[in-house]
């Protein structure tokens, strides 16, 4: 058998496996790559330069440039922990930076002000809470974190559900129930821009889906805050996850073939405009059907989904940067009337979902005492949905739904003194919905009837909203 018929039999999750293999097994002989990366004040986002950067348990270091950035080359591949220490700021340690064989790993830390002292043992909780004020709701992960967490198969909310406080609607969805919330009450920020769902198959009105939509190698870390979190994030009751987006490579261009839970593709990144910016994007497809065409599962159908994610970076000078974020969904599910009867399924019928996101934000930098984030962003879903009872295939839901959002989103941070600084800024959001939908009349639980209700029209609303914290620090502790 030639090779041209020999992976014409393979599915295509298995060619890019191999070729993934085969392309890993070329660099075999290298054992090496670098660290890079920017270290700035947690307060004004502002670079700091002499920053001691070590890795623990080596002599390996730098120290920081007049733009923050720092470079560790020669690594070892493995595992590391890596020290940042500067005077008039609390050290930090970061765990679980993974060198890779003739890689670059990028590494960005913000540091926060404290007061100098001396002859005093500091016990720091850097480890595990990176946030500015810590509250007792909030928890931070890190990719690494992520990627590798027992059972999430690289989804972030999956994670989630074993927290404090956090209750699950099923196995089957990502539906979060937050200290005796609802589903709808979750918002989801990437980099300054709100997100409505963060899954694929969403299901409508709420934030939940049975499968995360985000890549996981684009993820820098999450904070996921429970309750008390500040009024910068509003229109929400019950919790807010701000995830961090990585930037692409500046140095060089880097790919990589994936196949795991989420499905395959592969993602790509490298340098723009003469390393002032970078790009990085990612592109996906799920599997399930392969496979079911391929073994004998006893059913002929699978749901399909794939996402294309991506985001470019670039930097107008050191206090001016502009990012363009897009991520895009596309879901499909449509079990027909006989694998319906020979699966035991109550409903067949089709279902087509489309979401999409995309963003500008531009983060300016005031010289030494803020700096503010402003983004413009248009999200929308579009459902196309019908479903038929199995036993009489009579129409039970029609459901054609456009959902659209124009979001502006202003935040600024200004640092008045070593004690005080306030945050304040504003919100607008325009929402256009078009629905087209028809629910059929049907017997409850108890018995009674409900009848069929139709629903048809176009509907627009505004929101509109300011925010102001100020925070003081009268004492040491």
């Amino acid at each position: 058998m030639g090779c041209k018929q020999f992976f014409s039999v393979l599915p295509l999750p298995f060619i890019l496996m191999l070729l993934h293999l085969c392309f890993a097994s070329s660099e075999v002989h290298a054992t090496s790559g670098s660290i890079k990366g920017r270290v700035a004040a947690r307060e004004t986002k502002g670079p700091l330069i002499g920053v001691n950067v070590l890795l623990s348990g080596m002599r390996l270091g730098d120290a920081t440039n007049e733009q923050g950035w720092f470079l560790i080359e020669n690594v070892p591949v493995g595992n590391y922990t890596i020290q940042f220490s500067y005077i008039g700021y609390e050290p930090l340690i970061k765990t679980d930076i993974i060198v890779k064989s003739k890689r670059i790993t990028f590494v960005d830390a913000e540091l926060r002000m404290s007061a100098v002292e001396m002859g005093q043992v500091v016990v720091s909780g850097g480890y595990f809470v990176e946030t500015e004020d810590k509250p007792t709701s909030v928890t931070n992960f890190s990719y690494e974190e992520i990627r590798r967490a027992p059972g999430s198969a690289g989804d972030v909310s999956r994670i989630i559900m074993g927290l404090p406080s956090i209750a699950k609607v099923n196995d089957q969805s990502n539906s979060l129930i937050v200290r005796g919330g609802s589903p709808i009450e979750n918002a989801f920020f990437v980099d300054n821009i709100e997100i409505p769902n963060i899954n694929h198959f969403p299901t409508q009105g709420t934030s939940g889906g049975p499968i995360g939509l985000v890549n996981v190698d684009f993820i820098r870390d999450v904070n996921f805050y429970t309750g008390g979190f500040s009024s910068i994030y509003g229109d929400k009751l019950s919790s807010i996850m701000e995830i961090t987006f990585r930037d692409g490579n500046r140095e060089e261009f880097d790919g990589q073939l994936d196949l795991n839970f989420a499905g395959f593709g592969g993602v790509a990144e490298g340098p723009l405009f003469s390393n002032k910016g970078s790009w990085l994007i990612s592109i996906r497809r799920s599997f399930l059907d392969l496979l079911v065409k391929a073994v004998d599962t006893g059913t002929n159908v699978a749901p399909t989904f794939g996402d294309i994610q991506g985001k470019l970076a670039y930097e107008l000078n050191p206090k001016h940067k502009l990012t363009l974020l897009g991520i895009w969904g596309d879901d499909h599910n449509d079990p027909d009337k006989e694998t319906a009867e020979e699966n035991d399924m109550i409903f067949f019928g089709n279902q087509d979902i489309v979401e999409s996101t995309i963003g500008l934000n531009w983060r300016a930098l005031w010289h030494n005492s803020g700096y503010s984030n402003t983004s413009l962003s248009y999200t929308s879903t579009k459902f196309k949905e019908d479903f038929f009872e199995t036993g009489s295939a009579d129409l039970i839901i029609k459901n054609r739904s456009f959902e659209q959002a124009f979001k502006f989103r202003n935040i600024n941070y200004f640092r008045l003194n070593d004690r005080s600084s306030m945050e304040f800024g504003i919100e607008a959001k325009h929402l256009i919905t078009d629905y087209d939908n028809f629910f059929a009349e049907y017997t409850g639980a108890l018995g009674a009837t409900v009848p069929t209700l139709t629903l048809d029209g176009k509907m627009t609303s505004n929101k509109f909203a300011g925010f102001f914290n100020y925070i003081a620090k009268p004492f040491n502790r």
